[in-house]
């Protein structure tokens, strides 16, 4: 059966209809058949067919007084002017176009209420992309070391130092010397670029800071000089990280 192919409802015991009853006894199983077929042909006609008695006659393979007696002794089918229809038809149609345009307005319906819910879906999808890319901005800023204060930076240093088997107390005035130098350029390193992790920055630094002995110096000026003297040629060793 085609995919286009329509039905319509039939009664299962429309021969138990009176007009049936009296159209069966006249004309018998035939004239059953041909009203059948005559409502057939009014459902692919919009319940509206032409009386050309001939025309229906030869289509059906029959007489045209067989036809006309169909048409009009049964009280079966009503008439406009050269053309006919059936009241019966007409309710049927009138049914299914209402069924039609139920289904139509519950698919818009759904098709509606699944394209908000789709935009819903949508929006709380970007949302969580907004909110995704703000958390790993913020990730990203948290993961930047903050400046430290001297003693963590000194005490940073002295542990890195002991794990690698330096002496701290050798380079204790040197990275003294080289925290100001940063702390007074704003935290940044001795070619101007700002510092963005200072433990790398120190751990890369310390090979080279000279060890500055303090068992022999008589004065504090002594050792502030000493560590000046130090610092100063290392500064071309300041690398960003």
């Amino acid at each position: 059966m085609p995919k286009d192919t329509f039905y319509f409802s039939h009664d299962y015991n429309s021969r138990n209809d009176e007009k049936i009853k009296k159209l069966i006894r006249k004309h018998g199983m035939q004239g059953y058949g041909i009203f059948w077929a005559i409502v057939e042909e009014l459902y692919n006609n919009a319940n509206a067919l032409h009386l050309d008695y001939d025309g229906i006659a030869f289509d059906l393979r029959t007489e045209s007084e067989i036809i006309k007696s169909v048409l009009h002794d049964f009280d079966l089918f009503v008439f406009n002017g050269d053309n006919f229809g059936s009241l019966s038809v007409q309710n049927r149609i009138n049914n299914r176009q209402d069924k039609s345009q139920k289904a139509r307005d519950s698919a818009y319906s759904r098709w509606n209420k699944n394209k908000i819910d789709a935009n819903a879906v949508q929006t709380q999808s970007d949302s969580n992309a907004i909110k995704e890319r703000k958390g790993k901005e913020i990730k990203g800023k948290e993961s930047k070391e903050s400046k430290p204060s001297i003693d963590e930076f000194l005490s940073f240093c002295k542990d890195d130092m002991i794990k690698n088997g330096m002496n701290f107390s050798l380079y204790e005035y040197s990275l003294k010397s080289k925290f100001s130098s940063w702390v007074e350029n704003n935290w940044k390193d001795g070619n101007n670029k700002p510092i963005k992790s200072w433990k790398s920055k120190i751990r890369n630094t310390i090979p080279f800071l000279k060890p500055i002995s303090l068992t022999n110096s008589n004065s504090y000026q002594d050792k502030v000089n000493q560590a000046v003297k130090a610092f100063k040629p290392i500064q071309q060793y300041d690398n960003d990280l």
